[in-house]
């Protein structure tokens, strides 16, 4: 592979224009670990089955190594990395995972934050049994889900609170 071989991509990640010149096979995954340093997304299995690699595009839950980076030109795409403040302060969803021992090796937790951050954007109003439906589409070796369904719906209770109050 010569340096010919790539092609050149401005991806939005997380607020940023990033240019980056990849082959045309490399995996959004890979490009976000390798190329931007964003070590939070994981990858596992590379089949796209675990959810360890959910990233947002556009706002939808994405399975990253599935997806080419050059598929994902002309996107927003966000990371766990964009949860937390820039002063490091964790996100309403981050903190509901921590209260509610929505984690434990930690592993899965960045597929689990970003699909719930996507879900909770297009469905604020769910209720227990359509966010355990969401969370089925990601695996997890520790939790036994409950925990982590208990997370995205006080996060999820907590926000509509919030909005109630400010209304």
């Amino acid at each position: 592979m010569t340096e010919h071989d790539k092609v050149l991509l401005t991806l939005q990640v997380n607020g940023a224009s990033h240019e980056v010149a990849v082959e045309a096979r490399r995996t959004l995954a890979d490009t976000l670990r390798h190329d931007l340093e964003l070590t939070g997304t994981h990858v596992a299995c590379e089949h796209g089955v675990c959810g360890a690699c959910t990233v947002l595009v556009d706002g939808d839950p994405a399975r990253s190594c599935l997806m080419f980076a050059a598929q994902a030109e002309g996107s927003e795409i966000r990371t766990v990395e964009s949860l937390a403040g820039d002063d490091g302060t964790l996100s309403d969803l981050q903190r509901a995972f921590s209260a509610n021992h929505g984690l434990q090796c930690g592993f899965c937790t960045p597929g689990f934050l970003m699909l719930a951050e996507g879900f909770l954007a297009e469905r604020p109003d769910a209720g227990r049994e359509e966010i355990r439906e969401v969370v089925s589409s990601n695996l997890c070796r520790c939790t036994g889900y409950q925990t982590i369904v208990d997370s995205i719906q006080d996060c999820a209770e907590r926000r509509r609170e919030t909005k109630e109050t400010s209304a």
